[in-house]
This record gives structure tokens, C-alpha cells and sequence, in this order.
């Protein structure tokens, strides 16, 4: 594999545990300046899959590449330029979230407590956590002990984030505000791999999307060429009776002052119906939803698929 434009690479990536095949030949490619949403139903394989990304799993079979290294090779070096968030975050429960920022921060390549301490500060304000940073993680609630984990994410102002589920256990306003985040810091260059089970989340966020079901990727494509037009246009008017009169057989579906029409040029069709006294409201390309791209290529359906920022 050549590392350069990938992120993260795989070829033929596959996990078995005994007989049961978590992940199955997957060959994934996250490139430079992506938000990469890697969705799959609760029990697809994203947890294992990113767990063999970063080295704390070994592959059965299968190649890895992450920032142009093979990984779990080169993970001295490689992971100082990576932040992570898996399976929630770990943290001493009797220690403040700064001190546990600092034993994580400890560890690290860069010296100096004057860094240290502006490397930490930074990031508790970055997550919302600047004014309880000295209350005990105990007292935190399920989103503050997540926000916890996205601030250790992101002290070495990683190159590549990594985070599973990074929205689970926050209300609203903090799915909100940790998606902002994940936007700006992708803004000032870094690539990010979320992988979540939520619908909505990726479609959201993500300019790049893998599909997984049954341990296999059975989809990889940029989010805009997969909601691409579906060669229909909507056409919202009041004459709705002569507007299926003029247009007939076209009409594929219709009612309540709106009808899906087989045309794919939204401007042509426009003028048609003005011309002949009909009321155009509104009138627009019909694109396909992403429930509805993940519904085709999935033998689950959406039904196992989160669609709003409900903790899982």
C-alpha cells in the first residue's frame, strides 16, 4: 500500500474470534482532510475494526496503514500523532479531570510544565469542561466523563482523530457542541474517523462514508456522490390536478399539494408548468437520503440504526 494521500488504509482486514468472523476482509480508505463516518449497527464490527487500527487488537488477517505506517508496527510512532476515544473513556475516578489529563499528558513526547499545563487547559475549554476540571470524576455525569475523553483526545493537537461513538451519554446541546468541535478542528487540518451507529451523526458531519453490516464494508463512497440525485424533481404547487394533467405519465407520486416527477432537469420542467398557468411553490431535485442508501446496501436495515442523537 502507498501512504500518500491515506490516512488509514486497509487491505483484506479480518478478525476472528474462535469461529465467529467479527471483521471481514475490509479495506477501508480514509484520506487527508476527511470526516470519515464509519456506520454499522450496534454489533457490525466498528468497535473491533478501530481497536485493530490503533494497535490494541492484532488482526487475523489483513494489512494496516495509518498516517503512512504500517501499524501495529510502527505504533511508537504513529500514535503520538494520533487522539482516541474508544469504548468510552477510562479515567481515575477519585482524581480531578485535570490531574487525569496530566497523568495522560505525562507520558508524552513534548517536557515542560508550563506546556503541559496550557496543553490541558486548552483542551478542558475546547470540550466545556474549563470550570469543573478540579471536581473529582466520580461526581462527572456519563457526557462529562465523555467530554473527558475527547479533551485526552486532543492534547497533542493530533494529526488524525479516532473516536467510537463520541456523542454517547450528551444531551442535545452537547451533540451539538462536540459536533462544532469535530468540524473546526477538521477546518484547521485534522482528519476524522468517527464511527457511530447514528444516522443523523454522520450525515451531519461526515464528507466520506463506510458502511458496515456483518463485519463486511458493503459500502465506501464520498456522502455527496452517494445522496446524488435520484432523477426525479419535486414539485410543490396548488394546481396539483392540472399539474397531473400536463404531465401525466411522468408523475410517479403525488398528494398534498406536492408530486415527485421523472425529469432530470429541474429548470426545463419549471418553465413547462409556468407556461401553462400552473403555480410552482417550490420545485427542486429529488436526492437520495442516506437512510435510504444504507437501507440498500444493508441486509439489517435502518431499523438497527440510530436516527437522532439518542444514546445507544
Amino acid at each position: 500500500m502507498s501512504g500518500d494521500s491515506g490516512v488509514i488504509r486497509t487491505e483484506g482486514l479480518t478478525k476472528q474470534f474462535g469461529r465467529v468472523t467479527a471483521v471481514d476482509d475490509v479495506d477501508l480508505d480514509v484520506r487527508a482532510g476527511d470526516v470519515y463516518g464509519f456506520l454499522g449497527a450496534n454489533g457490525s464490527g466498528k468497535t473491533t475494526t478501530v481497536r485493530m487500527l490503533l494497535g490494541l487488537v492484532l488482526a487475523t488477517a489483513g494489512t494496516i496503514e495509518v498516517l503512512g505506517a504500517a501499524m501495529p508496527a510502527s505504533g511508537r510512532d504513529v500514535l503520538p500523532r494520533v487522539g482516541a476515544l474508544v469504548e468510552g473513556p477510562a479515567a481515575y475516578p477519585h482524581l480531578s479531570g485535570r490531574a487525569n489529563l496530566a497523568l495522560i499528558d505525562a507520558s508524552g513526547p513534548d517536557g515542560g510544565r508550563r506546556s503541559r499545563d496550557h496543553r490541558i487547559a486548552s483542551a478542558l475549554e475546547r470540550v466545556g469542561l474549563a470550570r469543573v476540571d478540579d471536581r473529582a470524576v466520580r461526581a462527572y455525569s456519563l457526557g462529562m466523563r465523555q467530554r473527558l475523553g475527547l479533551a485526552a483526545a486532543l492534547l497533542r493537537q493530533p494529526r488524525l482523530l479516532v473516536l467510537d461513538e463520541p456523542t454517547n451519554g450528551l444531551d442535545p446541546q452537547g451533540i451539538t457542541e462536540v459536533r462544532t468541535l469535530l468540524l473546526d478542528l477538521n477546518r484547521e487540518g485534522t482528519t476524522v474517523f468517527l464511527s457511530s451507529h447514528l444516522l443523523s451523526e454522520i450525515e451531519q458531519m461526515c464528507t466520506r462514508v463506510g458502511v458496515l453490516d456483518g463485519g463486511r464494508l458493503v459500502l465506501q463512497d464520498d456522502l455527496a456522490a452517494l445522496r446524488g440525485p435520484t432523477g426525479r424533481t419535486e414539485v410543490r404547487t396548488p394546481d396539483v390536478v392540472r399539474a397531473r394533467e400536463l404531465l401525466d405519465e411522468t408523475v410517479e407520486e403525488h398528494g398534498d399539494g406536492r408530486l415527485l416527477v421523472r425529469a432530470t432537469d429541474p429548470a426545463q420542467l419549471n418553465a413547462r408548468l409556468v407556461s401553462h398557468g400552473v403555480r410552482v411553490t417550490h420545485l427542486a431535485a429529488e436526492h437520495r437520503s442516506l437512510e435510504d442508501v444504507v437501507l440498500a446496501a444493508t441486509t439489517s436495515g435502518t431499523d438497527r440504526f440510530g436516527r437522532d442523537g439518542a444514546a445507544r
